[in-house]
């Protein structure tokens, strides 16, 4: 697939880069874009949450009534849950959220997302650019030029440009991020893809592999 490649100021930069069908072209498997979204929405979750049971915390240990002849319900125990300041009753504890994805599986995610943003024209080349100097209003520019402003867009470049995150930042709806850091979830989660060409290169390079 054939995608005109844009400068920053919106137009067309005279030149064109190729989008293989091997990655932008596939027929989207949907259940593996869930898995993979799965993961990554796992993976967030850092599961240190903790509450004291009936076993952990501090308080007597004497019978608070006899076992029998009260009327009533047995009361073994003021940690009780209960009871007022007693443990909690199979709270949550400390667990490992992690979901397992094979490689192949991940891989295959990625591309179908990437062949669903370009079948909907979501996906935008354009020109590889830098700043001197981090320069928020320069970077407004770009998403202007593009036609982005309102729209979760996000910026994917071939190398680390800390230039170019910091003049993004500040920006609403515009994130930005390496090549190599690219995920499922990123890519369903914005509205427009922007690939610079050094990006463009690295998914080549990353999935031909």
């Amino acid at each position: 697939m054939k995608v005109d490649v844009l400068n920053t100021q919106g137009k067309s930069a005279g030149r064109s880069v190729d989008l293989p069908d091997s990655i932008f072209g596939i027929e989207p498997n949907e259940h593996a874009v869930w898995l993979a979204v799965k993961q990554y929405l796992a993976h967030q979750r850092q599961g240190t949450h903790k509450a004291k049971e009936k076993g952990e915390i501090k308080g007597s240990t004497r019978k608070l009534v006899k076992q029998k002849g009260t009327g009533g319900a047995r009361k073994g125990s003021i940690k009780s849950g209960l009871f007022r300041g007693g443990g909690r009753m199979f709270g949550p504890r400390p667990r490992n959220y992690s979901v397992k994805l094979n490689k192949k599986v991940r891989a295959l995610a990625k591309m179908s997302a990437l062949s669903a943003k370009a079948a909907e024209g979501s996906i935008v080349v354009m020109e590889d650019f830098s700043f001197d100097a981090p320069k928020t209003s320069a970077f407004r520019d770009i998403v202007t030029s593009l036609e982005l402003t309102g729209k979760k867009a996000l910026f994917v470049t071939g190398d680390l440009e800390s230039e170019v995150v910091r003049s993004g930042s500040n920006i609403p709806k515009v994130s930005i991020m390496r090549a190599q850091d690219l995920n499922t979830y990123k890519v369903m989660a914005n509205d427009t893809l922007i690939l610079c060409e050094g990006a463009v290169e690295k998914l080549k390079a990353i999935h031909n592999n």
